[in-house]
């Protein structure tokens, strides 16, 4: 009988030597991941529910848009309901009205957006860059990382917290969702060698009590259905250290993989390819906070499973569309009286039912529906463009249909 979390491959690409894991492997595959709630066909994308919610858009919604499964935010949720109200709730899937798969990330992001105050944009080499540059206006060190866990300052009333890796396993058990992640120290580009050594050896000893705590809570909690517990993978952009978080967090009882950290987009497909390198391949890995067309590609190709972003709802709500065509703001002018749909031959519900110059309207006014159909639109983009990927491994077609989507994406 299998286990109720489990992966299985189903495809894998054609070994063709262009790879750029050891020996020009490429570890790109399809499969289907195995949870209480339902299966999820891989390659997939993951819309981002931040507060068990995508903003604006009513999760009957993302199911008829196509969405497999939704991913939160463990200490979003731990600020407001509380975790012990979504556990009275029957868990995450069933206070939000989702009965399909969920995940829940860790917190550990925040050490990093809450802790270091940096802009988004960070470089490896910061010599010549000004303090403007590298840190955010007005930033306030709001987390201190220790041994033993992070002390937080609250972003919604400035209260003293503590998060830690037992902290963060309750946290998520209690949230239920089917897949949840080990808590990491993220650390910056322009943190130097010495610290990201430092801090890799920390997330390691968190990793490992975090699967004491979750075995121990998922003896506790018998009844409740089974979490799978994804180990998170640092290293920034160092292949050493990329390596060596592999084989560190393979060697421990996880059911799958986060593909972490801050990291130069223009090597993520040789990050991807160095982790999978080291990792056992009958387990998922999934690359966090990726959603460049790109990137995704490049995610895939060398052994990404599952993706997760708020950029298709994010970038939504501030009028950028994204189509096969390239990205667009639909608020400019020149789409006034335009009665085409937000892209042309898109089957998501936006594209079926309103205009250009109708989502534009609502948007310049404020108006919360063109912020809802502007996502709908956007996640459907990328959870359909996760599904061609998929079928394009499974037709053995990827080479040739990642050339002409990125030809046409790009205009290159």
């Amino acid at each position: 009988m299998k286990e109720p979390f489990y992966f299985s491959i189903s495809k894998r690409l054609p070994q063709s030597g262009s790879g750029l894991g050891k020996g020009g492997k490429r570890h790109g595959r399809s499969g289907i991941i195995h949870t209480p709630h339902g299966d999820i066909h891989t390659p997939a994308f993951i819309p981002v529910a931040t507060q068990a919610a995508i903003k604006g858009v009513l999760p009957e919604k993302m199911e008829e848009l196509g969405a497999q499964v939704l991913l939160s935010n463990a200490f979003h949720l731990h600020e407001r309901p509380g975790e012990e109200v979504i556990d009275e709730m029957g868990g995450l899937s069933k206070f939000m009205n989702w009965p399909h798969p969920t995940y829940t990330d860790s917190g550990g992001f925040q050490v990093l957006s809450l802790g270091a105050g940096f802009k988004k944009v960070l470089a490896m080499d910061i010599s010549g860059l000004s303090k403007e540059d590298i840190v955010a206006e007005n930033s306030e060190r709001r987390a201190f990382v220790d041994e033993d866990g992070v002390d937080f300052k609250s972003p919604l009333n400035g209260s003293k917290e503590r998060f830690s890796a037992e902290i963060s396993i309750g946290i998520q058990h209690k949230i239920g969702a089917d897949v949840i992640f080990t808590f990491d120290e993220l650390t910056t580009l322009v943190d130097p060698r010495s610290y990201q050594e430092e801090s890799l050896e920390r997330t390691f000893r968190w990793a490992k009590r975090c699967v004491a705590e979750h075995e121990r809570l998922t003896e506790e909690r018998k009844g409740k259905p089974y979490q799978a517990l994804f180990g998170v993978l640092q290293g920034a952009n160092y292949e050493d250290l990329r390596r060596k978080a592999a084989k560190q967090i393979s060697s421990l009882n996880v059911d799958g993989f986060g593909i972490g950290g801050a990291l130069e987009k223009k090597i993520l497909g040789q990050i991807c390819a160095w982790i999978a390198d080291e990792l056992p391949e009958d387990k998922p890995r999934h690359v966090l906070g990726i959603a460049a067309v790109d990137d995704v590609f490049a995610g895939v190709e060398n052994g990404g499973d599952t993706f997760d972003c708020v950029l298709p709802a994010r970038c939504g709500r501030n009028g950028a569309i994204y189509t096969h065509s390239g990205r667009y703001n639909v608020t400019r002018a020149a789409f006034l009286k335009d009665p085409r749909p937000l892209e042309e031959g898109c089957r998501c519900y936006t594209c079926t039912h309103y205009s250009r110059a109708y989502v534009r309207h609502l948007l310049r006014c404020k108006e919360m529906n063109g912020s809802t159909l502007a996502t709908i639109h956007n996640e459907y983009f990328f959870v359909h463009l996760l599904d061609e990927i998929r079928a394009s491994i499974e037709g053995e077609y990827f080479d040739e249909f990642k050339e002409s989507t990125l030809r046409r994406f790009y205009g290159f």
